[in-house]
């Protein structure tokens, strides 16, 4: 998208008045098509592996659904009420969507994703070569790297607002366990392990249980991290109880030959997926 489309978009974001001028629904129109050919998106990772939030795309999204009209949508005997069509040209796109997955309108699958019947929705992106398993979600403005694997049940959170907050990211070579949930912009950086049930919250204390003393970070899992669920003891009023937390249990050994690292990973932790 070019600079003015850009602009035009946070000013109408500002002011509600301009919503309706046609400049400002092409700019909107023109910034989803982008989202839905990978040509735009709404996170992206810069020199020196952070991650920076592309605000105005944000706010086109949020921009988009009032501009549109609900319909039904058929595909007899089954029948939808919404105001996002579903994503076309999978053929061209190069990936397979099992019956009934389904993925919206200004999501973006790059060539080689796998989705079971799943669900994508509007801003997020899935990298090549991912599996998106039965009945996981990935929420709006998710960031899926490439060969990720996000196994069945798998329930990755949609951050819209505020605009400058950050979506969920999961890293190139991830494996995320059955059940497991990530929402609030957590990161999982490049090829960790998140085992079967874990919940992954911005405040959920995320706890490296390797060394002689823990180590406690919040927000991100390191790279290559192979992580379980636990309980941590936390004093209330009433006393003192134990609150969901998730352990670091060891680390993913770098290989050349991922899957091999990961399976050793997953047996040698008896990490449950």
């Amino acid at each position: 998208m070019d600079r003015q489309s850009r602009e035009l978009i946070a000013r109408a974001f500002e002011d509600p008045s301009l919503r309706t001028d046609h400049d400002v629904r092409a700019a909107v129109e023109g910034a989803i098509a982008a989202l839905d050919r990978g040509e735009a998106r709404v996170a992206e990772k810069v020199e020196g592996g952070a991650w920076i939030v592309n605000e105005w795309v944000k706010q086109a999204i949020l921009l988009y659904f009032p501009m549109r009209e609900m319909r039904v949508i058929e595909l007899s005997p089954f029948e939808w009420r919404d105001k996002i069509p579903i994503k076309g040209g999978l053929e061209a796109a190069g990936v397979r969507l099992v019956p009934h997955a389904i993925a919206r309108y200004g999501s973006f699958l790059e060539r080689g994703v796998v989705m079971m019947p799943s669900y994508v929705n509007i801003g997020a992106r899935v990298g090549g070569d991912t599996m998106v398993d039965t009945w996981a979600t990935v929420g709006s403005c998710a960031q899926i790297g490439r060969d990720v694997h996000l196994s069945g049940g798998v329930g990755i959170g949609g951050v819209l607002e505020p605009v400058q907050a950050s979506p969920v990211i999961v890293e190139d070579g991830a494996f995320i366990g059955s059940r497991a949930i990530i929402v609030e912009g957590v990161i999982v950086e490049t090829e960790a392990v998140i085992g079967a049930g874990v919940v992954l919250t911005a405040s959920t204390p995320i706890i490296d249980v390797t060394g002689s003393e823990p180590i406690i970070v919040k927000g991100m899992v390191p790279a290559r991290s192979v992580v379980i669920p636990g309980t941590t003891q936390k004093r209330f009023p009433a006393g003192e109880y134990g609150v969901p937390c998730a352990l670091i249990i060891g680390k993913r050994k770098e290989s050349t030959d991922r899957k091999t690292s990961l399976n050793a990973a997953l047996r040698q932790h008896q990490v449950p997926v």
